[in-house]
């Protein structure tokens, strides 16, 4: 089972700053990459943000040096912190999770499964 809950939303004006939250929780899989990805009006979904398996962060180049990618996992939360906002950045951001490992008779073991996508937080930067 996996759940992913986002959060932190909103009307922003450009230039400003919002931080994205997501809590994942599963009993199934003790590894997996998470990750960020936005939609846009009309257009298809776009990676953002993640974390891989090497706990290496990537950005999209339309995001780099403005947005923060960083996972508790003692809290269970991947958060992406928005800074300097532009118009081009409203969309539906949705938290992803990659499963790697899941656990199978109390060990963890390698595993090809679907990726989790959570319901998505709308952010809206305009004027």
């Amino acid at each position: 089972q996996v759940q992913l809950v986002e959060s932190g939303g909103g009307s922003v004006q450009p230039g400003g700053s919002l931080t994205l939250s997501c809590v994942w929780y599963t009993d199934t899989y003790c590894s997996f990459e998470m990750s960020w990805y936005r939609h846009k009006s009309g257009k298809d979904r776009e990676f953002v943000s993640g974390i891989d398996g090497d706990r290496r962060r990537n950005y999209a180049d339309s995001v780099k040096g403005r947005f923060a990618i960083s996972q508790d996992n003692a809290k269970n939360t991947l958060t992406l912190q928005m800074n300097n906002l532009k118009p081009d950045g409203t969309g539906m951001y949705y938290c992803k999770m990659e499963p790697v490992e899941r656990l199978v008779g109390g060990n963890c073991a390698f595993t090809v499964a679907t990726d989790y996508w959570g319901n998505g937080t709308l952010v809206t930067v305009s004027s």
